[in-house]
């Protein structure tokens, strides 16, 4: 069960009776397409807990927060929610800005499980993070398109946030370190992308490759435009947030140049990830919205939060940080096991092949 924030408050659960988890997911702006199919997740996550006992012996539920808005309206939401009873957890799949405010807010009141690839660094009490750090995600694709597709002139676009800032700090001296060079850089504010003056800065710059830390919307409009021109018959791009929705919402690529990194890719073929999709698609029917990485961050997370509760025997942030080491899940990309409130796990280089991705490496 979803519900909203103000029902949650109005209703908030006599102890003994049901565990709330507040869940902060994108439903509007520029991630807010991520929004149909990483609810898909959660409630995959919950109807699985809840038919195999629940969540310390109580009927899970969870409560929706629209995390596309302004960062302190997301965060003030969630401790209202938290000083009102009505939620004992939070599982975040939405940009790090938000994560930032919300981490300030809650002041490690609740645990709280932040889903998607991040900058890294966090280490605030009551916070597990299961996302993709820069060394992981972009050191090993970077180092092979360098080597394989002899990519030595890179642009870095990005939204202008937290995220790809520290994200485009950190490839700045993974190319240095391979031998490339970094030709432009540009930042662009979220929502209502412009793509022009970042396509003639790709084209004045001679780059041969662009990293793009878009997200949501923006890149969708990016890749459009940038197919549009014809860059994709002589640049190649790199996202560190392209998934199967946001290629769909592209129209697809066929250059054979555009790559993306994940920690899943739904046509990622190991037993956990087909298990998954039978799962998920016996739920929801073949026509729910795309699988994604998004999407099953956030049933690990909500898996995570479940599994570390039971370790500790409560909701407790100190009780679960003294016991969080070793706690494990089980989702679309294999186990995770959680180790100084991070997950290591293996990560994807994929290119686009029409509207869906080809798996080329792990890493």
């Amino acid at each position: 069960m979803i519900s909203d924030p103000l029902e949650a408050r109005l209703l908030a659960p006599e102890p003994g009776h049901v565990v709330r988890v507040g869940l902060a997911v994108p439903m509007s702006g520029t991630l807010g397409m991520m929004g149909p199919a990483v609810l898909n997740c959660a409630g995959l996550a919950v109807a699985e807990l809840n038919a195999a006992g629940g969540l310390l012996g109580l009927p899970v539920e969870l409560v929706l927060v629209d995390a596309g808005r302004e960062p302190r309206t997301v965060a003030a939401d969630l401790t209202d929610l938290v000083r009102s009873g009505a939620i004992a957890g939070v599982v975040g799949t939405h940009a790090s800005d938000v994560r930032i405010e919300v981490v300030r807010a809650l002041a490690g009141q609740i645990p709280y499980v932040y889903t998607p690839p991040y900058e890294g660094g966090e280490s605030a009490p009551g916070v597990y993070l299961l996302g993709e750090t820069p060394g992981r995600q972009l050191r090993p694709a970077l180092d092979w398109l360098v080597t394989n597709r002899r990519a030595r002139r890179w642009a870095l676009i990005g939204n202008d946030y937290v995220w790809p800032r520290r994200l485009n700090g950190a490839a700045t001296a993974y190319l240095r370190a391979a031998h490339a060079t970094v030709v432009a850089s540009r930042y662009a504010p979220f929502g209502n992308l412009d793509p022009e003056p970042l396509l003639d800065l790709v084209a004045a710059s001679r780059a041969d490759a662009v990293l793009l830390t878009l997200v949501g919307s923006d890149l969708v409009r990016f890749n459009r435009a940038f197919a549009a021109t014809r860059l994709d018959q002589r640049v190649l791009r790199l996202c560190a947030a392209l998934e199967e929705n946001g290629l769909l919402g592209a129209g697809g690529d066929t250059s054979g140049e555009l790559y993306a990194t994940m920690g899943y890719f739904g046509s990622v073929a190991t037993d956990t990830g087909l298990d998954f999709v039978e799962r998920y698609t016996h739920r929801y029917g073949w026509q729910a919205p795309v699988l994604n990485g998004h999407a099953e961050a956030c049933y690990d997370g909500v898996r995570l939060l479940a599994a570390l509760a039971e370790r500790a025997g409560g909701l407790d942030p100190a009780r679960i940080d003294a016991t969080s080491d070793g706690t494990t899940v089980t989702g679309g990309r294999g186990r995770l096991t959680v180790a100084a409130r991070h997950v290591d796990q293996p990560v994807y280089l994929a290119r686009a092949d029409g509207l869906d991705f080809d798996v080329l490496r792990a890493f």
